[in-house]
């Protein structure tokens, strides 16, 4: 039956032509898969980093519960301006030791960074002992800004203002304005800011 259509010899070459090529495009399908696989699995693990990061950057806050200046003994001018903070609910542990603080007056704008610029102080009990780490929603610490550590800030005088942008390690940035009233009592030490 064969015999009549076709010799013997063609048929097997023909057969062996399209094993060659069968087998390369199987091959080919492979490498195109592992390509595959591996872009996939490559930017799963990139939009997981940015998917976590972005999450810390936003759910990082810090609150700032009060703000007072001291005022200087010899002239009616705020020396020293303290922001008691607390980490908002949600947040990750926030340490103090890696965050910034941006201070930007109409006389400077500066990056400070714990123990140069600026220092902390625990206020509740069971904050860690030297405001180091705002750990639970309860904790407070107070940040520290005296000008004399700055390079080009003056006092604040009456009616001067300043933002205070706090930056904590995961970027997340909370942001406060700082205003000292017109007039204030001679005999006050501190100025609610």
């Amino acid at each position: 039956m064969f015999e009549n259509i076709t010799e013997t010899e063609e048929r097997g070459q023909v057969g062996i032509g399209t094993l060659i090529v069968f087998i390369a495009m199987v091959l080919v399908a492979a490498i195109a898969a592992g390509v595959l696989i591996n872009t996939a699995g490559s930017l799963q693990s990139q939009a997981s980093d940015t998917g976590t990061e972005t999450q810390q950057a936003v759910a990082n806050q810090i609150e700032v519960v009060h703000a007072y200046g001291e005022i200087a003994d010899s002239d009616p001018e705020v020396e020293q301006v303290n922001l008691v903070v607390k980490k908002s609910a949600g947040s990750d542990v926030i340490d103090i030791e890696s965050m910034t603080v941006q201070w930007t007056s109409q006389d400077t704008s500066e990056t400070l960074e714990y123990d140069d610029g600026f220092t902390t102080e625990a206020l509740t009990t069971d904050t860690d002992d030297d405001g180091e780490a705002l750990v639970d929603t309860s904790d407070r610490i107070e940040i520290q800004i005296a000008f004399g550590d700055l390079t080009d800030q003056d006092n604040l005088d009456p009616g001067d203002s300043a933002t205070v942008e706090l930056v904590d390690q995961s970027g997340a940035q909370f942001s406060y304005g700082v205003t000292v009233p017109a007039t204030f009592s001679d005999d006050a030490d501190v100025v609610e800011v």
